[in-house]
């Protein structure tokens, strides 16, 4: 099976493929938009994750008539009525960097004791026909400072329930294991196993 990943963004690309490896999926054939060298933007301006993902999968779809998803993710602090949400990867601005969002997340946040959060991943599955969405969750608390080298995004502010590190500090192997994107990957792997073995 060929599936086609509306996205750019190698990090997602490498941490979806190493999840399908590690489920046992070598028929699936993982290709994103820059394997196809497709530079044209990808239309991203729905109010809620699970219509941005089926947006991007259906124009992806339009596009090239292949199976294809889509995902979208975003961090939604609690005290901030769910905000930044689906407004994550342009919170500081249409043309803002990760650090800059960053950067306006802990500002708004300055003097809050209430920190809880959680990330959201909503896979959106276009196949034979058929539309299917997934969805993984993590809970966690926004820190009061950047940690760690590693991960993207919000990982470095980011610290999951039941553990010391934020995401930016541990491994990609112990981020995989319990992330919002490997949860709904798993959702979707687990799918695609039953898919494939149905023939």
């Amino acid at each position: 099976m060929k599936l086609l990943f509306a996205t750019h963004n190698q990090h997602k690309v490498d941490e979806i493929q190493e999840i399908l490896k590690q489920r046992g999926l070598p028929g699936v054939e993982l290709r994103s938009l820059t394997d196809v060298n497709d530079q044209q933007e990808i239309p991203e301006d729905g109010d809620t994750l699970e219509a941005n993902a089926l947006q991007k999968a259906y124009e992806v779809l339009r596009r090239y008539s292949t199976t294809c998803f889509a995902d979208d993710t975003g961090l939604e602090v609690e005290v901030l009525n769910g905000a930044p949400g689906v407004y994550s990867a342009r919170y500081a601005g249409p043309e803002c960097k990760a650090e800059d969002n960053v950067r306006k997340l802990l500002k708004e946040l300055e003097g809050e004791s209430n920190r809880t959060a959680r990330f959201r991943t909503v896979i959106a599955l276009l196949l034979d026909g058929e539309e299917y969405l997934f969805e993984g969750e993590v809970k966690g608390e926004i820190l009061t400072k950047p940690r760690g080298e590693g991960g993207f995004g919000y990982d470095p502010i980011f610290r999951p329930d039941g553990f010391e590190q934020s995401f930016a500090e541990m491994s990609s192997e112990e981020k995989n294991r319990i992330s919002h994107r490997y949860r709904a990957t798993n959702e979707l792997a687990n799918f695609l196993a039953k898919y494939l073995g149905n023939g």
